[in-house]
């Protein structure tokens, strides 16, 4: 018997292809999907993924508005009128952003600037002192007279450092432009007089891929 070879139509080839595409398509996708990827880094490294406000930037921030704090006129002049180094508490920063940021951290940055920095002293804010008190409260009950510390000696703050982060953003296609600005309050606390006012602006660029199927 003749036997006619069989040929496959142009719509029948051009099936399978795309088949054999999409299931190179699902395995490259499956292979990228695969187990979670953790690389250890400096933590002093500089890692922006989002463009959002970060780590990087509350350090940096902080640092450079202590530091502009630092050098005016203030501290000189308590220390004129009381021999002494001024003492501060740091209050609520409050995050007036369209985004959420962590102000405890930036907070905690602001304290540790001024710490480091021996030119003034930095006493606990009010929900870190209820702590503290209960302790004290707990030492006079049960520790020895010579080791429980007693109640009544807190050291009062002169200034409190008060302030907000601000973001504008800008957007068009896949491009981003957010602007942070940071605005800090030193006040005297017996006066309510503002002895210095700082503020720090931040802008990014943020740039997404497009995908296209």
């Amino acid at each position: 018997m003749l036997r006619v070879p069989f040929r496959a139509s142009n719509s029948a080839r051009r099936s399978r292809l795309a088949l054999r595409l999409l299931l190179l398509v699902v395995v490259g996708l499956a292979v990228g999907c695969g187990g979670t990827t953790v690389t250890r880094t400096a933590v002093e490294e500089e890692i922006d993924l989002s463009g959002l406000w970060n780590d990087v930037d509350s350090q940096q921030v902080s640092e450079e508005m202590i530091s502009d704090s630092l050098s005016r006129v203030w501290i000189e002049d308590w220390r004129d009128r009381t021999g002494k180094r001024p003492t501060v508490i740091v209050g609520a920063v409050r995050n007036k952003s369209s985004e959420h940021i962590n102000t405890r951290t930036f907070t905690k940055d602001l304290e540790r600037a001024f710490v480091n920095s021996g030119r003034v002293r930095v006493v606990a804010d009010s929900g870190e002192r209820e702590g503290l008190r209960e302790e004290r409260l707990d030492q006079l009950r049960n520790a020895t007279i010579e080791t429980a510390k007693s109640m009544g000696k807190e050291i009062g703050a002169d200034f409190m450092l008060i302030g907000g982060i601000n973001t504008i953003i800008d957007a068009a296609d896949n491009k981003q432009v957010r602007f942070y600005q940071v605005e800090l309050e030193l006040i005297a606390l017996e006066t309510n007089e503002k002895v210095w006012i700082g503020q720090h602006k931040l802008k990014k660029l943020v740039k997404n891929p497009k995908y296209r199927l």
